[in-house]
């Protein structure tokens, strides 16, 4: 695949932080780039995107302030302050801002408060809890480059994560006795977070659950059931971004891609599958939207570019070059 004219493209895009993330993820430059630094320089004047996650960030604070709301609301889906900050780290927003601090301080009262944890049942030796949140909150915080100034509760969510980790490598938060099974919602985005906790900690318990949570997508090549070969969901081979807490197998490749895993033979029909979605002009669409851009359930503040099965999306093209290069399928030039 020509990749040269696609990125190009992409790095002519209205929106600096499209600009950013390709310089991040696909060309591999850091911050410290005369190219990057130029981009992260006027971020906040130029970029709507930015613009609009941190403009979600202080209507969140001061419903805060004003008492309108409860700690629970910081997950509230998806203009929350738990997903905003996700969706600010998975776009390559420049580390160390430290006027992010309170609310990523918010984040952790609410994920750490005894009321939140004290109502997660230990059930037949398993415990359930949503651990899509642990894992957001661990990512959010060490790819913001903010970690060192609450590295304690960082290690409190890792901890929580590997000490909980099921059996067959995952997570799960249903409640019923008879279920005995992790969860790929649950499970895709700790998976994530522990990748880049033990990279950060070069901690042998922590690799040891990445490992053991890989092997939970792997053996299932990502998204088809293990005795079948059937694929488990149709949802799940849909093109989306951002794919919040619903998993597919498009996030699942960007997770084990991050991993390093992404050359394991069991990932082939799961890039094959992607390589199919791609359009004539090198771009990748987005084929479903898992959010509102009205003021109703799952609003979401920032929007994330057209949904169109025939038009390219720039985020979800350069995470597809990104897993598409990583399994040595591509190779990026511009």
């Amino acid at each position: 695949m020509e990749t040269t004219k696609i990125i190009n493209n992409l790095l002519k895009s209205k929106d600096p932080s499209i600009q950013l993330k390709v310089y991040l993820r696909l060309l591999e430059y850091d911050y410290e780039t005369p190219e990057v630094k130029k981009i992260t320089a006027s971020l906040h004047e130029k970029s709507v995107v930015v613009q609009g996650l941190l403009n979600a960030l202080s209507v969140q604070h001061q419903l805060f302030e004003t008492g309108r709301v409860g700690e629970s609301r910081v997950y509230k889906k998806w203009e929350g302050i738990h997903w905003v900050l996700a969706d600010l780290a998975d776009i390559g927003y420049p580390p160390g801002d430290e006027k992010l601090l309170p609310s990523i301080q918010r984040e952790l009262t609410w994920l750490l408060s005894e009321k939140r944890w004290g109502s997660k049942k230990m059930i037949n030796g398993r415990r359930r809890f949503c651990a899509s949140q642990e894992g957001n909150g661990l990512f959010s915080i060490i790819s913001l480059g903010l970690a060192e100034h609450v590295w304690e509760e960082c290690t409190e969510l890792a901890d929580r994560l590997i000490t909980y980790q099921w059996k067959d490598g995952g997570w799960n938060c249903d409640v019923q006795p008879e279920a005995i099974h992790s969860s790929y919602h649950e499970s895709a985005i700790p998976l994530r977070a522990l990748n880049v906790f033990e990279r950060t900690t070069n901690g042998q318990k922590a690799k040891k659950a990445v490992d053991k949570a890989s092997e939970l997508f792997l053996k299932r090549k990502l998204f088809k059931k293990m005795n079948t070969d059937k694929i488990i969901d149709r949802k799940w081979t849909k093109l989306s971004y951002p794919s919040y807490w619903m998993y597919k197998f498009f996030f699942g490749l960007k997770v084990i891609a991050e991993c390093g895993k992404i050359n394991d033979k069991r990932c082939e029909d799961a890039l094959e599958l992607l390589e199919s979605k791609q359009l004539p002009e090198g771009g990748f669409p987005t084929e479903v939207r898992n959010y509102s851009r009205n003021k109703s359930s799952r609003y979401s503040p920032v929007d994330w570019g057209e949904v169109n099965k025939r038009k390219m999306n720039e985020w979800v093209t350069i995470d597809a070059l990104y897993i598409l290069k990583k399994a040595n399928r591509i190779d990026i030039q511009i």
